[in-house]
């Protein structure tokens, strides 16, 4: 992507759905940035994960604010950035297109919940335990409906799904802007 189609973009979805096999996919076919919005939690919330705890609304502010920076200083720097997270709730995603300047995507990975149990009892060296996969799908708003937001289903390969993400963003235009 070059500098006058610089954007953000957030691979979101629950734990399990592929964010960040996705989202680094994806950047490498965008030709741009690619940021884990795990590796910005503060450590006291990988911890509660960790045990099994669900994180409060008050635990994801501070992170959602460190992701937001994030988005901001690649829109500031004129970079295309992808990033990983979760943004379950809507009033997230708000406060992520405003750190974006509105100039925010999404592609939503959805599964089903035996599809995202058989993913995430697969996986190895994640602090996310399958038994928070429950509190995340209860807290999920699904973003189907907003605008800037492409939904890819989660059934196929690594590269159907980024394919379809491509795809999806594409018909988005180079700018999405939720204000």
């Amino acid at each position: 992507m070059t500098r006058q189609t610089a954007s953000a973009i957030i691979v979101m979805g629950v734990s399990g759905a592929g964010k960040s096999s996705v989202g680094e996919r994806l950047a490498e076919a965008l030709n741009c940035d690619f940021a884990e919005g795990d590796r910005l939690h503060p450590p006291s919330n990988v911890e509660k994960m960790a045990k099994g705890i669900p994180l409060t609304d008050e635990d994801r502010w501070p992170w959602l604010d460190l992701v937001g920076q994030e988005l901001a200083r690649a829109v500031a720097e004129g970079r295309s950035l992808v990033l990983s997270c979760s943004a379950l709730k809507r009033v997230y995603r708000d406060r992520l297109r405003a750190a974006a300047g509105g100039n925010l995507k999404f592609v939503f990975l959805k599964g089903t919940p035996e599809l995202l149990e058989i993913r995430m009892g697969e996986r190895t060296g994640h602090f996310m335990p399958l038994s928070l996969l429950h509190s995340q799908l209860a807290t999920l708003e699904t973003p189907e409906g907003e605008e800037g937001v492409v939904t890819v289903t989660i059934d196929g390969t690594l590269d159907e799904i980024v394919e379809a993400a491509e795809k999806g963003l594409s018909k988005l235009g180079p700018r999405s802007d939720s204000r």
